[in-house]
This record gives structure tokens, sequence and C-alpha cells, in this order.
């Protein structure tokens, strides 16, 4: 159920829970106040007919002696003072009454009685409840409409700053909410998002700008270094001074690489290739032991012409090979590459990738559980980078029984 609904029900329940409050309030005082006035009205006509009975002797007009229908506890008065009685019974058009009885004389003498029939009094109190209930009825019809339309507005208010945030999580930096009628707490959550926005686009802008510019001015010492490398005699020393220096120009081209992905400065150039024959490529040129398994072998091996991608080949065979050194790098062997249809699965038999690289995503220099191994960290970003940039989609997740398995899925 959406809010909109969620808040409407509440305020239709918080509606019911008034009118019958009110409602019951309203009948139970009705009520008492119908008794309070019927045996008032019973005592002071007892006291008006005991008046005339004793200066006349006749009984005024609703007064009787000894009525058979007098309530048990009025029969037998012990005293001379008047009495009032309730009595629930009803005998046609006669009762719910009240009666008032007092003794005309000694102990023993005739108890004069009164009844005051409330029966038409009680017969409003019906008809009021009804006219409350079909009220009600009609008030929340009414009602219940207008808490709908409001919810309305509260929910599209949320669902505005809500989408903004997601577009902000997808990577939408320029995604903002913008002014909000009012000045409640909703307005105040979309301003905080905003500016939770604006000061998260400075800090990645910031991060980005750097890295780009670090890896500029990296680029012309590593060079330098690797020609001077060359001058070396050869020998161990050389070998190894190679080597670092080689790392650190891949480092450098990574940076580079990230900051023109982050600028948006890449572009793919698609055409038509065997994704089967680009990433046997892929692996191949890692230099690593891994085996690859291809779906759509049998048609081949059948004379049917091997499935074709619509992709960046170079792009391509760049994720494909980030994956595989990733998996044997930070994984164990055996590695396995699955190429079926526009899949690629990279599966290694490690201790597969840690829980907040799943939650969160590839980030550059962070390298996860160190279990997985050393690293820049940069390898699953760049791979990730790409697939955007292809329009592919790349899921890390841990196989049950151990291990990582990154999924690439190439658009059809």
């Amino acid at each position: 159920m959406s809010l909109r609904w969620k808040i409407a029900a509440l305020a239709a329940a918080t509606a019911c829970l008034v009118v019958a409050t009110v409602g019951v309030l309203v009948h139970v005082w009705t009520a008492q106040d119908i008794r309070t006035r019927a045996e008032a009205q019973a005592f002071n006509t007892l006291y008006s007919a005991m008046d005339t009975y004793r200066r006349t002797g006749t009984l005024a007009d609703g007064a009787e002696l000894d009525p058979a229908e007098l309530p048990a506890v009025l029969h037998d008065p012990a005293d001379g003072d008047r009495h009032t009685a309730y009595d629930g019974r009803v005998d046609g058009n006669m009762g719910p009454s009240f009666w008032a009885a007092q003794r005309v004389g000694g102990p023993d003498s005739p108890v004069l009685a009164v009844r005051v029939n409330m029966s038409s009094e009680l017969y409003g109190l019906r008809r009021l409840d009804v006219v409350m209930a079909v009220a009600s009825l009609v008030t929340l019809a009414a009602a219940t409409p207008l808490a709908v339309y409001g919810a309305g507005l509260l929910a599209r208010r949320l669902r505005r700053v809500s989408e903004t945030a997601g577009r902000i999580s997808d990577g939408d930096l320029d995604a903002r909410t913008g002014p909000t009628r009012g000045s409640d707490e909703v307005a105040d959550i979309a301003a905080t998002v905003d500016l939770m926005a604006d000061s998260l686009a400075q800090r990645l802008r910031t991060e980005r700008q750097f890295t780009a510019d670090v890896a500029h001015e990296l680029r012309t010492p590593v060079g330098g270094l690797l020609a001077a490398a060359d001058l070396l005699p050869p020998g161990e020393t050389e070998d190894l001074l190679r080597a670092r220096v080689r790392d650190l120009r891949g480092l450098v081209e990574d940076l580079l690489e990230i900051s023109r992905l982050d600028a948006g400065a890449e572009q793919a150039v698609r055409a038509h290739v065997p994704l089967d024959a680009v990433v046997s490529e892929a692996v191949a040129r890692t230099g690593f032991d891994s085996e690859i398994t291809v779906a759509d072998a049998t048609q081949a091996e059948a004379g049917t012409t091997a499935p074709t991608v619509e992709t960046d080949p170079r792009r391509l065979e760049r994720i494909v090979s980030n994956l595989v050194i990733n998996a044997h790098r930070h994984g164990d062997i055996p590695v396995r590459v699955t190429v079926e249809g526009s899949t690629v699965v990279v599966r290694d038999h490690g201790p597969g990738f840690p829980p907040d690289l799943l939650r969160d995503g590839p980030s550059r220099f962070r390298t996860g559980a160190t279990e997985r191994g050393s690293g820049h960290g940069l390898g699953l970003t760049i791979a990730q980078g790409q697939a955007r940039l292809l329009g592919a989609e790349l899921r890390l997740d841990n196989a049950p029984d151990g291990g990582g398995v990154a999924t690439l899925r190439l658009p059809n």
C-alpha cells in the first residue's frame, strides 16, 4: 500500500474513531439526562399529588394508591419520605418509566405513587442516534476524498524527493529537487537532499580533478624513468627497476582512464563482433591460465555462424581482461570464463567478494578484504565504468560454494 492510501486510511480511521466517540458520548449523556429529568418530574409530581390528596382526599391525575405495577422496592417504604425507582419494563407504549412513591400516613398506610413514562423521550433518543449515524456517514464520505487528495499532495512531494535521491544514488550528480511549496518537514527534507547533493558533487569533482591532475603530472616523469631504465646495464637490478616502473606506468594509465570516464570524454566505437572470439583474445592477453567455455560452441561446430554482438571490442576486451586479472590476483584458481549468448561470466574459487564491495560496488583505491590480496582497486572500477559506457550491466556476486562471480550482460 502506497503512502497516499496509508495516510488516507489513517485519516478515515481517525474520523471514524472521533465520530464513534462523539456518538457514544452524546448518547450516554442524553440518556442520562432523560432519566434525570424523568426522576425529577416524578418526584415533583408526587409532591403535588400528595398535597392534593391530603387536602381534598382525592387523587390527582396520574396518581394511584398501591398500584399493582409498582416496583417491589417501593411496595413497603420504611418511612414516610418520598422515594423513586427506575422501571425498565415495556408494555406497549408504556415504559421504561420512573416511579415516585410515598406513604400517605403512618407505617401501615397506603402508598401513593405516580409514574413518568420515558418512551417518547427514548424514542427521540433513538431518532437522534439514527440522525447522528447518517450525518457521520455523510461527513465521512465527504472527508475521505479530501483526505485522499491531501495525502496525494504530500505523497507527490515526498515522491519527488525520493526520485531525486534515487537519481543521485544512480550517479546523476546534477539531480535536484528544487524549490518546494510550504515550509514544513517535507520542504526541509528536500532542501537537505539538495544540499547533500551539492556537497557530494563538489567532493566528487574535487576528487576527480585531483585524480586527473595527478595522473597527468606523473605521466611525464614515469616515461622518463622508463627511458632511464633502458640505459641501465642488463641485470637483476635493471629487471626489477623496469618491472616497478611498468607497474607505476600502468597505475598512471589506469588513473587517466578513470578520469576520462568520470569526465564523460570517452565514446564507444561500436561494431558487430563475435563475442567468443573477443573474450578469448582478452583472456589470452592477460597471460593467466583460465578455462574458457562457450555455450554456443556446438553451433560453430555445426557450421552455423557464431552469434555476434554490437559493441566496442577494445572496451569489451578491457572489461574482460580486468575481470580475469582480478580473479587471479585476488581470488584463486581455477578461474573459469563462460560465454553464453550476450553474457560473459568470470568465476574464481577464492574467498569471494567482500560484503561492502557487493553492497556499494567497486571503488577506486579500495581493495576490500585483506584475504583477497593487495592492489590499488582500480581494475573493477574501470570495468564498471567501461560497462556503463557500453550500456552493459556488470554484476558482482559470491557463489554459494565459495568464490567470486562477475557477470557481464551486454545489451542485445
